[in-house]
């Protein structure tokens, strides 16, 4: 047997299995070589990676279609703005046609169930908010850049405010509580919460004043976004694909980064163990994946990579998508069983380095790797995934096939109309202000004409002069007395898991 028949031999799964496309071999792709990932590997999880430009968010296209296909709901973050076209049919043209002669593919136009979300509310899609209490402190110390101790310390924060009933819904929820604990009033309080000093009490207090003047605050309120709304399917068994359109924050990377590990996070808690289904509950593809882990911590990378190991038994896979292999921990890539690598570049000496190592993280191959990764077309890549029975299969060059869908966006209008018909268009579009831990804290007797909730429903106040209303309402009788009251009610605390995030209670 031929090296090419061996490598097409390792594809020939006898069970469901999404095509990539055809085997590439010494120049000349091989039609009839068909080169598949089985659907009931989907979630050991994956890694697409490639240099700008060389298709992997097409890729990204073709396996959720071909996933919503078969009955898979998919989670898709669109960062550039262009995968809002599966849910449209594609257009047919020579190229198109081209390639699907090539790697024979039946190619027909055709658009996928999606809905579209957006962060915060901040593009066309339906919002996806989260309260800071079911955010919880790990991932909010990665959003406002804490160092290990003060990430510590936002966890005590956070401990404090659970058992005493203060439930944060959003930012100045938190920041009441932590200018509470820094006040005269509340450092009795903050001496019983261990290893909780003032002084980093009041540099989370100011990062948070200033992450909430750069317009940060649209992020957390409610409703919170509840994640079983990505495991749906359409009317006509085919799964949801859930797009999270991400340009309007392509500015606050750790921002939308950490929010996509919440929404994983958030599966995690609350999905039952399934152990190996034929097919996945959801795959979900984190897009710009380098972006989650710069600069993490420990626990960070210790919360991510314990997720990664042990979501797959709920029936969930994820793909990383990023330029290299190297974005990503040895801890997590040890992880990632199916693995689409696009072209990379060699231009510098990182870029050789980053060659190599990239060389090296895939099994022994007739091919001449090195070489083969520079020379990639757009729209070709090295394959390897897990068969059937969990082995690697043979690493295979591949040509891969063009998407069904629109290769590009909708236009505007298309995608409003799209959104507001939605059926969970109604249930998240309005935020909502119910009473939480700013309200509780800032409390005044009735007599007062204006209420500080009242206050904060009027004209917008910068951060200082609203941090001021709160050092002032600190110390009023009234504030003094509810002081005495939350600090000796019987604790109700919220139970936390991963990341610090508060198990939702459905």
């Amino acid at each position: 047997m031929s090296d090419s028949e061996t490598i097409a031999a390792g594809y020939a799964f006898t069970g469901p299995a999404l095509d990539l496309g055809a085997l590439l071999w010494d120049g000349a792709c091989l039609p009839d070589a068909q080169i598949r990932i089985p659907l009931p590997m989907l979630n050991r999880h994956g890694l697409v990676a490639g240099a700008t430009g060389t298709g992997k968010t097409k890729t990204l296209q073709l396996i959720a279609e071909q996933l919503s296909a078969q009955g898979v709901p998919v989670f898709l973050a669109d960062v550039k703005g262009d995968v809002s076209g599966i849910s449209a049919p594609g257009a047919a043209n020579d190229k198109v046609a081209g390639r699907a002669a090539e790697v024979k593919q039946q190619w027909t136009a055709t658009g996928f169930p999606a809905e579209f979300y957006a962060l915060g509310g901040i593009g066309h899609g339906i919002p996806v908010r989260a309260t800071i209490t079911g955010f919880g402190p790990v991932l909010l110390s990665k959003v406002l850049q804490l160092n290990q101790t003060q990430e510590q310390s936002l966890g005590l924060i956070f401990h404090y405010a659970d058992t005493k009933g203060l439930e944060l819904i959003d930012l100045k929820d938190l920041r009441a509580v932590v200018t509470f604990l820094t006040s005269d009033e509340g450092k009795t309080e903050l001496k019983n919460i261990g290893g909780l000093s003032t002084a980093t009490a009041g540099v989370i207090l100011r990062s948070l004043t200033a992450f909430e003047a750069q317009g940060m605050a649209d992020f957390f309120g409610e409703p919170d976004f509840d994640t079983s709304e990505l495991l749906r399917t359409a009317s006509d068994g085919r799964g949801m694909v859930s797009v999270l359109e991400l340009p309007a924050v392509q500015d606050k990377p750790q921002l939308f980064s950490t929010f996509l590990m919440w929404m994983l996070a958030d599966l995690f808690h609350d999905l039952p163990e399934v152990g190996d289904a034929d097919k996945p509950k959801l795959v979900f593809f984190f897009d710009e994946a380098h972006l989650l882990f710069n600069d993490a911590s420990k626990a960070f990378l210790d919360s991510i990579t314990q997720t990664v190991r042990l979501i797959r038994s709920k029936g969930v896979g994820v793909f990383f998508v990023t330029q290299t292999p190297k974005d990503v921990p040895g801890d997590v890539l040890a992880q990632l069983g199916n693995r689409v690598q696009h072209a990379l570049r060699a231009f510098t000496p990182d870029d050789q380095k980053a060659l190599k190592a990239t060389v090296k993280t895939f099994p022994n191959s007739s091919y001449d790797l090195e070489e083969i990764l520079t020379g990639l077309g757009t729209g070709e890549a090295v394959v390897t995934v897990l068969s059937e029975n969990g082995a690697p299969t043979p690493v295979a060059v591949t040509r891969l096939r063009a998407p069904e869908s629109l290769m590009g966006p909708i236009d505007a209008a298309t995608l409003d109309a799209a959104v507001k018909s939605s059926s969970l268009y109604g249930r998240y579009a309005q935020a909502v202000d119910r009473e939480s831990a700013y309200e509780k804290l800032t409390s005044r007797p009735q007599e007062v004409q204006e209420t500080p909730k009242t206050a904060a429903k009027s004209a917008p106040k910068s951060a200082k002069e609203d941090e001021s209303m709160v050092q002032q309402v600190v110390g009023s009788g009234m504030f003094k007395s509810l002081a005495r009251s939350v600090g000796t009610q019987i604790g109700r605390e919220i139970t936390r898991s991963l990341f610090g995030t508060a198990r939702r209670k459905r």
